[in-house]
């Protein structure tokens, strides 16, 4: 269903912010709702599913949150659905980090159509640090600091 890479170059696209981590994603069956196009759950796992990648190619993976005993969970997240997408149909969705401070963090996503470029789906996460163990929010540690800040891209 899907093959991360952030090497893609999809230049003819209107990305949102400079610098995307791609994620290139295939509408299957098993996608589709009873309306007859992608589920938002689906959306929503997938943004999931590109924000792990990103994070993981950055140098910050599962593994290293726990050992940490720090992660970034969503606080709040919006998603704006703009167009339906249906079965077969190849997308690509697209993360950026775009701002970082103490204990929060935002992250944006953009999924695109493949075949015209249109925008299908945006949307915005606000994170927020916390100690697993106990689940109360925690300053980013030096690590976060350090393998995610080079990464934010500055949201107008």
């Amino acid at each position: 269903m899907t093959d991360v890479s952030s090497t893609l170059k999809y230049t003819s696209y209107h990305w949102d912010f400079p610098k995307p981590f791609l994620l290139p994603l295939t509408v299957c069956p098993a996608d589709i709702d009873g309306l007859q196009h992608t589920n938002n759950a689906v959306y929503v796992q997938w943004c999931q599913q590109a924000a792990w990648a990103h994070s993981a190619e950055l140098g910050l993976r599962e593994v290293d949150y726990q050992t940490l005993d720090r992660a970034m969970a969503i606080r709040h997240s919006e998603y704006d659905y703009i167009f339906a997408s249906s079965e077969g149909e190849e997308l690509v969705l697209a993360t950026w980090l775009t701002k970082s401070q103490g204990l929060s963090m935002e992250r944006c996503f953009q999924l695109l159509r493949k075949r015209d470029g249109e925008t299908i789906l945006r949307g915005k996460w606000q994170l927020v640090c916390i100690e697993i163990s106990s689940g109360k929010p925690k300053r980013q540690p030096s690590e976060f600091v350090e393998v995610y800040g080079p990464a934010i891209v500055a949201a107008d």
